[in-house]
């Protein structure tokens, strides 16, 4: 928890903790839910871009940790960001229905299978963008180019996936669609958790190699 307060009050981009709040943009009618994901995956990009250029690798360096704690560090405050814009958004989709906000005419609503596929685009941006940046330790945005590829295809099959008819109760707030989208967040948690996990390992290795 010290490394993350370290991160959080150090090392974290200003606009990364903004984006961790843009999960009430589920709130803003016609608009394209997914994007949200975008702004998650922004964050890393532009922590690890601030964190270069404020020398927090070989602040964190001279600091009674090991290469390993660092890279944890980091992860530690991604993995925060990313599930704290998810969970701000779940009072958002309860305001959606106070406010009377119509479905969503552009894209998939937030619904439970929207938060699924949300956890699913973080494990899939994690897992490629850790250990492309822990490769070398600096060079951030190749890695985000890297993962931004299949990150971009990630929302795209999910907005085009609702307007197949077959699967058009992946953007349904019907009790009976709600039921049956469950699944998809349980597997997409479990992908979530292992990805990011297996990113962890891959990146501590890479990282126990780079010479600072």
């Amino acid at each position: 928890m010290k490394l993350l307060y370290k991160e959080l009050a150090l090392a974290a981009h200003p606009t990364s903790i903004v984006f961790a709040c843009l999960g009430c943009l589920v709130v803003v009618p016609a608009y394209p839910y997914t994007v949200i994901f975008m702004f998650g995956c922004l964050a890393p990009y532009l922590t690890f871009q601030y964190a270069r250029e404020t020398n927090d690798l070989w602040y964190t360096a001279l600091l009674p940790v090991t290469k390993k704690e660092s890279v944890r560090g980091k992860c530690l405050l991604i993995v925060s960001i990313q599930l704290f814009q998810l969970l701000i958004a779940v009072p958002s989709v309860f305001l959606r229905k106070i406010l009377e906000v119509g479905n969503n005419p552009v894209g998939i609503d937030a619904t439970i299978a929207w938060f699924g596929f949300g956890l699913m685009i973080y494990g899939i941006f994690d897992l490629i963008f850790f250990p492309a940046y822990y490769r070398n330790g600096y060079k951030a945005g190749r890695a985000f180019i890297i993962a931004a590829i299949p990150m971009l295809l990630m929302m795209v099959i999910v907005e085009g996936a609702v307007r197949i008819p077959q699967l058009a109760w992946l953007d349904s707030y019907a009790l009976p669609d709600l039921m049956r989208q469950i699944p998809v967040l349980l597997i997409a948690i479990l992908c979530y958790g292992g990805f990011v996990s297996l990113a962890y390992k891959i990146s501590v290795k890479r990282f126990e190699h780079v010479d600072l």
